[in-house]
């Protein structure tokens, strides 16, 4: 079985996101969304809940597994066999953060692929902080998060 592992805080998971998992799925048998934990950062949603979100979203997808992990993505790759790491690209901003990364993640394990996908153009503007904002400041963003996405961020920043 060839495997994925899509990386991200997922503060929250985004329909971006989601189209990345939909993508990641038509190349790979399965993609694994592993949610990275820095207990040195704040996040708006606890671990848990971006667990229960991730499942969430990706529950009608099939094939597709959620985990969280703490330190680097790839070495957290290589634990679960994984051949790939999964990334989607918005613009060339994200290409010119994500390369370098990719370049490093290939000196340390070179059996694991970094793949990348497009972003839909109709989401190419989605990020996490983005909705984040938008609801913090009254705004609708219920279009660019799946519902289970746009409860809970309603609810920890509309009090």
């Amino acid at each position: 079985m060839r495997t994925a592992v899509f990386a991200g805080t997922f503060d929250p998971i985004t329909l971006g996101h989601v189209d990345v998992v939909r993508r990641g799925l038509a190349l790979f048998d399965e993609v694994v969304v592993s949610i990275g934990h820095n207990p040195a950062k704040s996040r708006t949603l606890s671990l848990e809940t971006r667990v229960q979100l991730v499942e969430a979203a990706c529950a009608s997808l099939g094939n597709v597994r959620v985990d969280t992990y703490e330190g680097l993505t790839v070495e957290h790759a290589r634990k679960l066999g994984a051949a790939a790491i999964l990334r989607g690209l918005r613009d060339a901003t994200d290409l010119g953060f994500e390369a370098p990364i990719a370049h490093a993640n290939r000196g340390m394990a070179p059996a694991i692929e970094t793949v990348f996908v497009l972003t839909d153009p109709a989401l190419a503007f989605v990020s996490s902080s983005l909705m984040r904002e938008i609801v913090a400041a009254g705004g609708d963003a219920s279009r660019w998060l799946p519902p289970a996405s746009w409860a809970a961020l309603r609810a920890a920043l509309r009090p």
